[in-house]
């Protein structure tokens, strides 16, 4: 996640943004630029009081005949004074300009409208002075199923400060870029971070002041501070950029700096040569006092808990260093949606698997966007992928990310291996340091491509939905070939229920002695028809096998797991435990408190199997000594793929025993199609008391086994895939 100026604003006008997409005439960088302002803050951070105390003198730039500039700054920040001069004269205080302070609609935001003199000079300085509280603990989202940050607007406490744009510590032009000097003070034994690169730092008087300066544009300023243990290398790309790799971690987690640094290194090694020369000096790896993983120019910040589970893997530090390009160097347009999330989901949680030729891992996540999409976006509340501006729940996540990660994967199939990754390096070297969109992604990509591609964006960008999809007749006759070999022509139609969309579909012929893979082009009709000549008899043939197209699937074709039964319009807990005591009450608990209000509407909790309604996915939780509970339940849909016994349980053939193991799974429930069970065993009430919290974390697999509460396998059975025996004409 990256951090942005106007996000919360954008998301209220989100509704009003939708027709603007109809202008796509190609933009240049330079077509949309915005204000620049040049901060030169002096900064004292009172952590045991919540305060800060503040001087920016911001030097700008501005249009003839304005009558008064409108900024935003925090509420509880009394302004002392603001006064206005001239960059030439900065030695002199300045003359004094009225103000006047107005709530804007969000509690975070104040506006401050400048009243400026008749005869000002275009280029002026104006010099800030303010103090105030900022004191706004983290507080734990409630969320049942969705990982988020912990939510605060900005804090300084002895626990930590963390203060972002959206804090609106430092006043701010509407849809301004900036550049930054700070020297901030902090007591003695704190540090600061900040977006940047650090020039000097200096202790005096019991107190610890660090000057940073962030000459290139962008959208937000962020100073974190806390008691950090720093540690530091050098790192070379291959054309010899220098970068200063770091990390900012409290002392418990100290011991891990260089699993950290060692991680750095390997994704800039792999994103410089996909990207282009790294765009800062440096890269911090800095640890949060609350759940965060955001990332920042030069910087990611990482709650405690992320740190100390080594949350090193391409989804997690991986995502925050891509943000360094996409979305920290290249910004996302503010009156546009929003591409940087899908774009940067495609290289680091996707592409980094084939990088390192993780088949099997690159399979995995194609299916988790297609999962994520299907079960979180219901036909009627879909929306344009254009249309995503930030994610607040898992249906903007399935389309603002997972789709649009998708659409990347896509194009780059349509085009070609060489103008696709041409056309990325081009695109972020273009727009570095400037806003950019999906028309200027398409700008670029059509040009290296030497392709006309509105077609394309036309269909996966600024339209809804996804084609759905089936394989239809499929039929062979024997044909004599070359020299009187047998031969045979394979006759296979796709048929499309709706869209319909333009596309290639990979099918897979497996025949008596070998197996191959075509494509077909489907167009813009209900059905399309290919034909294909083999050397041997086509037995069947199966449509997309690995995954490579995105579309519409039935619930009965995703793999049974745990988020089936959290996207069921009608479910039932089933509490097969009887002690009161268990950590499974505390999940019974939660999902009461917390589920959505039209989730709770369809939702029943019952405690004998004989009650289980006949429709509806089901979540059954059951303990120590009682797998007897859900005996039935396990065998009607799972058949023998699982065994539950008092002392330990097995999947799939393999047998796990012992107090302290645990599974999860899920299979579809047997004569309930598109529903699945899902089953929570403990062979003890330890087994289960630390994954209890997060059970709902773990509903992207199958079956999940955990040992005193951690992972130790994950799992996936299979959907009911598209599959069509190949029917031989009786004249063959």
């Amino acid at each position: 996640m990256y951090i942005r100026t106007q996000a919360l604003l954008l998301y209220l006008i989100t509704l009003l943004l939708v027709g603007a997409v109809e202008a796509r005439a190609a933009v240049s960088p330079a077509d949309h630029e915005s204000p620049l302002l040049h901060h030169h803050l002096s900064v004292e951070l009172i952590p045991h009081t919540h305060e800060i105390t503040v001087t920016d003198r911001i030097e700008l730039e501005i249009e003839p005949n304005r009558p008064s500039l409108t900024f935003t700054l925090a509420p509880t920040l009394q302004i002392e004074s603001i006064r206005m001069g001239t960059p030439s004269a900065l030695d002199t205080e300045g003359m004094a300009v009225s103000f006047a302070r107005m709530r804007s609609g969000e509690a975070s935001r104040e506006q401050v409208t400048v009243t400026l003199p008749r005869d000002y000079s275009r280029k002026m300085t104006l010099t800030w002075t303010y103090r105030g509280p900022l004191n706004d603990p983290p507080r734990e989202p409630r969320h049942l199923r969705f990982v988020t940050p912990s939510e605060t607007a900005g804090h300084i406490g002895e626990e930590g400060v963390y203060l972002s744009g959206e804090t609106q510590w430092y006043p701010d032009l509407p849809g301004s870029f900036g550049t930054y000097r700070m020297t901030a003070q902090v007591p003695q034994g704190w540090t600061v971070v900040a977006s940047g690169r650090k020039e000097s730092q200096v202790a005096n008087g019991g107190k610890v002041s660090s000057t940073w300066f962030a000459l290139d544009r962008s959208e937000a300023f962020t100073l974190v501070a806390n008691h950090f243990v720093t540690k530091s290398r050098v790192w070379h790309s291959g054309t010899g950029q220098r970068i200063d790799l770091q990390t900012y971690f409290l002392a418990d987690n100290a011991a891990l700096a260089d699993e950290y640094l060692d991680a750095t290194a390997r994704y800039l090694e792999a994103y410089v040569r996909i990207l282009g020369d790294y765009p800062f000096e440096a890269f911090a790896v800095v640890e949060n006092f609350f759940a965060s993983g955001l990332g920042m120019p030069s910087f990611t910040l990482l709650g405690s808990g992320s740190i100390k589970r080594h949350y090193v893997q391409p989804y997690a530090l991986g995502h925050e260093i891509v943000h360094s390009w996409i979305g920290n160097s290249v910004f996302n347009r503010d009156d546009a949606g929003n591409w940087v999330e899908g774009l940067t989901t495609y290289l680091a949680n996707y592409y980094w698997h084939e990088v390192v030729h993780d088949d099997r891992q690159a399979l995995e996540q194609r299916r988790m966007m297609l999962q994520s999409y299907n079960l979180y976006v219901q036909p009627e509340e879909d929306y344009a992928v254009s249309q995503f501006l930030r994610k607040h729940d898992e249906k903007d996540n399935a389309i603002g990310y997972q789709k649009s990660a998708f659409v990347f994967h896509l194009l780059r199939q349509e085009i070609g291996e060489e103008p696709f990754w041409r056309g990325l390096k081009t695109f972020v070297r273009e727009y570095r340091n400037h806003p950019a969109d999906w028309v200027a992604i398409e700008k670029v990509f059509s040009r290296e491509s030497d392709r006309n591609l509105r077609w394309f964006f036309e269909q996966w960008v600024h339209q809804s939905g996804a084609p759905v999809i089936s394989l239809g007749d499929v039929r062979a006759r024997r044909l004599t070939g070359e020299s009187g070999k047998e031969a045979w022509q394979l006759s296979v139609q796709i048929q499309q229920s709706e869209g319909p969309f333009r596309m290639a579909v990979p099918i897979r012929i497996i025949m008596k002695e070998s197996t191959e893979s075509r494509s077909i082009k489907i167009s813009l009709s209900p059905s399309s028809v290919a034909e294909f000549v083999l050397p041997d008899q086509p037995l069947r043939v199966e449509l997309d096998p690995d995954l490579m197209t995105f579309r519409r699937l039935t619930r009965r074709q995703l793999p049974p797991m745990l988020n089936g039964y959290v996207t069921d319009p009608h479910k039932t807990v089933l509490r097969a435990f009887s002690d009161v005591a268990s950590p499974l009450q505390q999940i019974i608990s939660r999902i009461a408190d917390q589920e959505l209000p039209e989730s709770k509407r369809s939702m029943s909790i019952v405690s004998e199997e004989s009650a289980l309604p006949q429709k509806g996915s089901v979540l059954a939780l059951t303990g120590e000594g009682q797998p007897q509970a859900v005996s039935k339940l396990v065998r009607d849909s799972c058949g023998d793929s699982v065994d539950l016994r008092a002392t330990g349980f097995q999947i799939d053939g393999q047998a796990y025993e012992g107090p302290k193991m645990a599974v999860l799974f899920s299979c579809h429930r047997t004569q309930v199609p598109g529903s699945v069970i899902t089953v929570l065993y403990g062979v003890t009430s330890g087994a289960v008391e630390k994954l209890s919290r997060y059970l709902f974390y773990y509903g992207w697999h199958s079956y999940v086994l955990f040992q005193d509460g951690v992972v130790t396998k994950r799992g996936m059975w299979q959907g009911t895939p598209d599959v069509k025996e190949v029917r031989v004409d009786a004249t063959s």
